[in-house]
């Protein structure tokens, strides 16, 4: 009997840190709230853009990529992005897919125009430009040789 109420105690103990292991992550974690606005972009290209990726501007991370969806009619990959509602966008903003780094993941990047208009919660980017695949340019790079004879 004693070593049951031991074993109950421990395993609350175990439950309760993790739980507070869990709130801590969670309060802790880099994921866009209710102080942020979503927009839309389309591109005809992401190799390896994931859900989760980050949105920067200038170098500095605004948001992240929440969601990415495929346009059934004209084949264009839809991403959804969140986006901190302390970051104006213009809408004359031009949004690429680049690399991280040569091992990394890839992001968006955001390069804002001179417009006055803001795009509001729900608009979209129009301005934008695919992913260039790392493999495709090297091809293009090694066998683009003019061959002398």
């Amino acid at each position: 009997m004693n070593r049951n109420v031991v074993e109950t105690i421990v395993g609350a103990l175990v439950l309760l840190v993790a739980g507070v292991f869990v709130f801590y992550a969670f309060s802790r974690s880099d994921r866009s709230g209710p102080d942020g606005y979503e927009i839309t972009a389309r591109f005809g290209r992401i190799d390896g853009l994931k859900r989760g990726a980050d949105v920067t501007m200038s170098g500095v991370k605004i948001g992240t990529v929440t969601a990415i969806d495929l346009d059934r009619n004209t084949y264009q990959a839809i991403v959804h992005l969140a986006v901190s509602s302390s970051v104006p966008i213009p809408t004359d903003t031009n949004a690429k897919v680049v690399s991280e780094s040569l091992l990394g993941g890839m992001v968006i990047v955001l390069d804002p125009g001179g417009d006055k208009t803001m795009i509001k919660s729900g608009g979209e980017i129009t301005q934008t430009q695919d992913a260039i695949s790392f493999t495709e340019l090297l091809a293009k790079f090694m066998f683009s040789g003019t061959g002398s004879k």
